[in-house]
């Protein structure tokens, strides 16, 4: 059974940083290009940043380039988002997901990826 467990969500100030963990199981985490997407409230689930299987490209939306930071750890079945000077804008459900394959391109499409977790809050006060 897979399973993708975000962690490191909360509530912080603008200006702030945040890092996320998704700690993969159930699956050969080394097969699979991980990506975080982020969904608001009354808004479509969007791509946040990418990474491929072995860590060695990554895409990133325009809203947080220079900012926020993704990687993995094979060895740790763990991908992570750091997340540095927070706007309020940021405030969503932070979900992370595999896509099994091993692409030399990070994968940015939801419809793409094979399994989700179960999302983290982030919220960011102006």
């Amino acid at each position: 059974q897979v399973q993708l467990v975000e962690s490191g969500g909360g509530l912080v100030q603008a200006g702030g940083s945040l890092r996320l963990s998704c700690a993969a199981s159930g699956l050969r985490f080394v097969s699979y290009g991980m990506g975080w997407f982020r969904q608001a409230p009354g808004k479509e689930r969007q791509i946040v940043a990418a990474i491929t299987w072995n860590g060695a490209n990554t895409n990133y939306a325009d809203s947080v380039k220079g900012r926020f930071t993704i990687s993995r750890d094979n060895a740790k079945n763990t991908v992570y988002l750091q997340m540095n000077s927070l706007k309020p804008e940021d405030t969503a459900v932070y979900y992370c997901a595999a896509d099994y394959g091993y692409a030399a391109v990070p994968v940015t499409r939801v419809s793409e990826y094979d399994y989700w977790g179960q999302g983290t809050q982030v919220t960011v006060s102006s």
